[in-house]
């Protein structure tokens, strides 16, 4: 199954087209993209009747499949490549922060660079499907809804500020957690754990993995985060970024004005950001994310 949010409505997607949720099911469910992972399994029966009549849509009206999490989780170092170019151990533990909700973003569009130091994080994303509090590794699939693509952008500068690291705040400026385009179950891949994940920027391959050179899965992240806390319904997990980072290169390249990055995660689609100054921004020009 394929679902997403179309211009702020809950949406399934079929070949031919898209079919609005509450307009098919007469109301059962809400319109809300958010309100369906609190009723995933009764949703997931009423989808599987193939309901409603898809209809032509424009791309350019995805938004996030998953727009207002209760958790947002990000995972740092889970790549051994990306780990090694930064100079950093593999951790043992699943390296944990947040990035806020106010930065979610659609799958297409155009970012404001609040600053020159800000690097692209191509992501495999996961969407919590039901309550998880202390989840064995092994069932750890049990509790995925689905599957999508994001970017961690990332404000090195910020990132790096004084004595600490302030991982969640150099990753959470406005347009800084893009996802989508949809979000797909697990059921659909022949391997869910193994998917291919990339970045270019202008055209130019900078990231290249699959996912499973996870150094903690989908599942084994379930079960270290539902060790400590309860996860939600439609709570959000960024898994973590393969290598090929802009600020470990040499000389380091960061994200310009003019640039585009496109995402792309096997089975699910492709994302496309172009990125502008501050000062390029104008009423009249400026599309939100």
């Amino acid at each position: 199954m394929r679902i997403g949010n179309l211009d702020g409505r809950s949406t399934l997607f079929r070949d031919g087209g898209a079919v609005d949720v509450e307009q098919a099911s007469g109301g059962t469910f809400s319109s809300d993209p958010q309100a369906v992972y609190g009723r995933w399994d009764e949703f997931c029966r009423w989808a599987a009747q193939q309901p409603g009549t898809p209809q032509p849509y424009s791309p350019d009206k995805l938004g996030p499949p998953a727009p207002r999490p209760e958790q947002v989780f990000g995972i740092g170092a889970n790549y051994r490549g990306h780990a090694a170019e930064g100079g950093l151990e593999v951790p043992e533990w699943p390296m944990v922060f947040t990035k806020y909700v106010s930065s979610f973003a659609a799958p297409a569009g155009v970012v404001t660079l609040p600053t020159d130091t800000v690097d692209w994080e191509v992501e495999l994303v996961v969407v919590v499907a039901r309550t998880a509090f202390h989840v064995p590794a092994e069932r750890g699939w049990d509790y995925v809804a689905g599957l999508t693509l994001g970017q961690d952008l990332s404000e090195r500068t910020t990132q790096l500020l004084g004595q600490l690291p302030q991982m969640s705040m150099g990753k959470s400026f406005p347009g800084f957690s893009p996802t989508g385009p949809f979000l797909v179950t697990p059921d659909e891949f022949d391997d869910p754990g193994d998917l291919q994940l990339s970045c270019l920027l202008n055209e130019h391959v900078m990231q290249k993995a699959s996912t499973a050179e996870l150094v903690h899965s989908v599942p084994m992240l379930i079960g270290e985060l539902s060790s400590v806390l309860r996860l939600s319904p439609g709570d959000v997990i960024f898994t973590g970024t393969p290598e090929g980072v802009g600020t470990t290169r040499k000389p380091p390249r960061y994200i310009q004005p003019g640039d585009v990055l496109v995402s792309r995660l096997e089975g699910v689609g492709e994302m496309r950001h172009t990125f502008v100054a501050a000062s390029a921004q104008t009423p009249s020009s400026r599309k939100d994310v």
